[in-house]
């Protein structure tokens, strides 16, 4: 399930986006100002953010360049979403980095197509859905396999979640406290902390072998799938 931020400081606004693109299946989280977008896409790691522009506290194309110049969210797509339809308006918006610009109103059908549009340029599904190809790495989801130059690795339940997590947001740094969350259930979490994570990327790269310079480390963050 795919996960949007939504950033709107017209509260009914919000509301109506948060429900409506709950409805068409994505996992939403919503917020009103500019500040809370830019906390929520570190914390959060959305797969896209839906930005509006006229915030309370910074206008949505400076947003858009913090989130641009932060290498936490550098690479989430944005689609800026405003009544402010001229052209030079979406042409800054395009130019600071947004990866679409849709003028109010919309339909919320088209709205909810050009998000998955962007979601899925930024993460190109494999030519084969089961499976996830980069280079000497490859990963079976369905048969929980990883095959490093067509030999199987033997790696852990944890280990597997681990990496797919990794894999399917290729190029986007997660932070430790976001893998804690997406890989470890509630009731592991109790018993662990963030550096537990370290523990199990050394791990998996030992295992992974001519295949283990794929997960990144990006210092003082977290870690980063290289492939591409």
């Amino acid at each position: 399930m795919a996960k949007v931020l939504v950033v709107e400081d017209e509260s009914d606004i919000r509301q109506m986006l948060v429900q409506h693109l709950r409805g068409a299946g994505f996992d939403v989280v919503g917020v009103g100002t500019a500040t809370a977008a830019l906390e929520s896409a570190r914390t959060e790691g959305p797969d896209l953010i839906l930005l509006d522009l006229m915030l309370p506290d910074m206008d949505g194309f400076e947003v858009c360049k913090r989130l641009r110049r932060d290498p936490l969210t550098e690479r989430i797509p944005v689609v800026m979403v405003t009544a402010r339809g001229s052209e030079m308006d979406r042409v800054l918006g395009l130019e600071l980095g947004a990866d679409d610009y849709i003028t109010k109103p919309f339909s919320p059908r088209e709205l909810v197509l050009r998000i998955r549009r962007s979601i899925e340029r930024q993460n190109p599904a494999p030519a084969n859905g089961d499976l996830l190809a980069f280079g000497e790495l490859t990963i079976d989801v369905p048969g929980h396999r990883v095959l490093v130059r067509g030999r199987s690795v033997d790696i852990t339940a944890t280990e597997f979640r681990l990496l797919t997590v990794l894999a399917r947001r290729r190029g986007r740094v997660q932070t430790r406290e976001h893998l804690l969350q997406e890989v470890w259930t509630h009731g592991e979490r109790d018993e662990i902390d963030v550096r537990t994570v370290d523990t199990h990327v050394r791990r998996l790269r030992e295992k992974l072998g001519v295949a283990a310079d794929l997960v990144e480390t990006v210092r003082g963050v977290g870690y980063r799938f290289g492939g591409g």
